[in-house]
């Protein structure tokens, strides 16, 4: 530094390298920060340092540092780049900037100065500073992750700073806890995951080195490796097909056999060009009159476009015979009795029969029809008991379960008709008079009765008659015959009714069915109720003021109809796509099958009560038999095998089979059919 810098060099002392910075050392404050060459300057400051610092304890604090020679704190420079100097001194002089030096001029007195690698530039205080020896010591210290300082013992021995002499307790007196003298059960579970991982071979003990060394050693001498079936971590080498070797049609002189005929060669011209072969050989006197071939760069291209384009992968082809995997069902002749052909047609009806009901002993049937007659038939015979003529068509049938009440419920547009049947001896018929007497409707126990349901005396037909607000579609009993469900699809949250028949009175069951209703059915043995919709079917218990059990997603588009096992334990449940969905109501809420069966919409499914059959009826003039063994152990799924297609209505008016009910006591089907015909199906 020159003496035109604007500034006394030796009021404000830098950190340098020189022996006039040893010349300085004297001061107060830096004999702790600058370590000279000279080892006589530096004890004669040491020693003066410690008398004028006699009693003064080491501190660590900021004050003992040097105090920078520009006094403008933590104002970036950059406010200064504009300026002629970079701040002010301690005085509240500036400090003026240095000249910056030409470049190659600095470079040439870089060049001359040996030390100038160790020499660094201080841009907050403008000057060019050189380290010392110890300074780039704890520097390369510092690089190589070390303390700074050499005297530094990073491993020193502890100190204990407690006093054991007059101890007398321990620091907790507190019992031993029981933990420790029992076995863990933490680990005890974690030994049962390690043995049973070992056991199905998911952790495989490590070999001994002799073993490694073996297979090592051990290789296949003659064989392929592209054929072993060792896995390998890298990816396997499949080598690119080879291209097909010129034979003797490609030779410059073959042989007379080899070159065709101009017939020939005319005739390649008729041919597709995928037919046309691509090569026509040619003979030449000599190698020199071949000429070049014509599509070498194309078939060269072509070539390389297979070798990076095309797909080299290793297939394993399973050989697998396609019969095994089919399940394997038993032999249809060990599922017998089913029914297999029609024994007996019933015939007296003018239009579509829409239902049938097989009364409870199995020697009668009922029917209606849309020609708005109701008839009953002995099924031995085919005999026609006793008929109505009812004003509108007919709906639906039920025959009351109970044999001691020989009553049949129709429904037909709004009404719901109860007749006596005439079937029976006096007491089932005097009984069954006694019911089908109306007086006034008793409310039932909580004194809620339906005002859109009234019970009516009908003298013609000699029942009685439940008109309703809206078109009832279907009507199913009780097990004990004393209650009856009617489903009334127009009704919205009064869809459907349950009466009592020995009271004479109606109740509403308002439930939130978030659509229109498609039949209800009771269960076979508890106090629940299923009510379907077009695509869900709810469970309810009627004992807890109709509280919902189940909910069943049938997936379905639109339900057509249902039943449920005579165990109560599974559904079938029939679409308008032709679909059939088995549910297990202990399994899941979802199908446990999904069967494809129909072309057309799906009209009723039937379970028969004593044999695992049940059938299915459609549009499509067909009736299917399977059979549905359930068991009575849990952990074996239900067996279900078709049997039989059943054949022989004839379509009307784009309908089919109507209704199907299996007997109750034969392995007999009765199918109604759109052509008027009720049929027979037996063993």
């Amino acid at each position: 530094m020159s003496d035109s810098e604007g500034y006394d060099s030796d009021d404000y002392p830098s950190i340098r390298g020189s022996d006039s910075e040893d010349e300085e050392s004297g001061s107060s404050g830096n004999e702790d920060v600058l370590n000279t060459s000279n080892n006589d300057h530096g004890n004669d400051d040491e020693s003066d340092s410690s008398e004028l610092h006699e009693g003064v304890e080491e501190s660590d604090s900021s004050e003992d540092e040097v105090v920078p020679r520009n006094t403008v704190g933590d104002v970036p420079l950059e406010w200064y780049r504009d300026e002629k100097h970079i701040g002010y001194d301690i005085t509240g002089k500036k400090i003026k900037k240095k000249e910056k030096e030409d470049k190659l001029q600095s470079f040439l007195a870089s060049a001359d100065d040996s030390n100038n690698w160790r020499k660094i530039y201080d841009e907050y205080n403008d000057e060019d500073v050189e380290l010392t020896k110890e300074d780039i010591k704890s520097i390369s210290r510092l690089l190589k992750g070390k303390a700074p300082h050499r005297d530094f013992d990073p491993y020193a021995p502890y100190v204990d700073w407690f006093k054991w002499d007059d101890s007398k307790h321990p620091l907790s007196n507190a019992p031993e806890p029981k933990r420790r003298f029992i076995p863990s059960k933490s680990e005890s579970k974690l030994v049962n995951k390690i043995k049973l991982a070992i056991r199905k071979g998911l952790i495989k003990p490590k070999k001994s080195k002799e073993e490694e060394e073996e297979e090592e050693s051990v290789y296949p001498l003659w064989g392929d490796d592209s054929n072993s079936t060792g896995k390998n971590d890298h990816l396997s080498y499949i080598p690119a097909p080879k291209p097909k070797l010129p034979g003797h049609e490609e030779s410059f002189n073959p042989s007379l056999e080899y070159i065709p005929t101009q017939e020939e060669i005319n005739s390649y011209q008729l041919m597709y060009e995928e037919d046309r072969p691509k090569f026509i050989p040619k003979r030449f006197t000599s190698m020199r009159s071949i000429p070049a071939y014509e599509n070498a760069v194309k078939e060269c291209f072509e070539r390389c476009l297979d070798l990076y384009l095309c797909p080299r992968v290793r297939k394993k082809r399973l050989n697998i015979d396609p019969e095994s995997l089919k399940p394997k069902l038993p032999n249809r002749n060990d599922l017998k009795p089913y029914p297999v052909s029609c024994y007996l047609e019933y015939r007296g009806h003018e239009d579509a029969v829409t239902s049938i009901s097989v009364e409870a002993s199995g020697q009668w049937i009922a029917s209606g029809s849309l020609d708005g007659t109701v008839r009953i038939w002995e099924v031995e015979t085919g005999r026609c008991l006793k008929h109505w003529k009812i004003d509108e068509a007919v709906k639906y049938v039920s025959w009351n379960p109970n044999p001691e009440h020989s009553i049949l419920a129709v429904s037909a547009g709004q009404d719901v008709l109860l007749l006596n049947t005439g079937c029976g001896n006096e007491e089932v018929q005097k009984s069954t008079k006694e019911l089908l007497s109306v007086g006034m409707p008793m409310p039932d126990d909580s004194g809620k009765t339906a005002s859109s349901v009234s019970w009516l005396q009908d003298d013609k037909l000699e029942g009685i008659r439940l008109r309703h607000s809206k078109t009832v579609t279907s009507v199913e009993w009780h097990r004990k015959g004393d209650y009856f469900s009617t489903v009334m699809p127009a009704g919205e949250s009064r869809a459907i009714f349950i009466h009592k028949l020995s009271k004479k009175f109606t109740q509403t069951l308002s439930f939130k069915l978030q659509g229109p209703a498609v039949t209800s059915v009771f269960h076979p043995t508890r106090s629940f109720f299923f009510i379907s919709t077009k695509k869900i079917i709810r469970v309810y218990d009627l004992v807890k003021e109709g509280k919902l059990v189940k909910k069943l997603e049938t997936g379905l588009r639109e339900i057509s109809s249902m039943a449920v096992h005579p165990s109560g334990d599974h559904i079938i449940v029939g679409s308008g796509e032709g679909k059939l969905c088995w549910f297990d109501m202990d399994l899941s809420s979802k199908p446990y099958k999904t069967l494809k069966l129909h072309q057309k919409d799906i009209n009723n499914v039937s379970f028969h009560r004593s044999y695992p059959l049940f059938a299915t009826c459609s549009d499509d003039c067909t009736a299917y038999v399977f059979h549905g063994m359930v068991y009575s152990d849990l952990n074996q799924n239900p067996l279900i095998v078709p049997l039989e297609i059943l054949r022989g209505h004839s379509s009307t008016n784009g309908r089919g089979v109507m209704d199907c009910k299996f007997h109750p006591r034969q392995p007999w089907l009765f199918t109604a059919g759109a052509d008027s015909v009720v049929r027979l199906y037996c063993h």
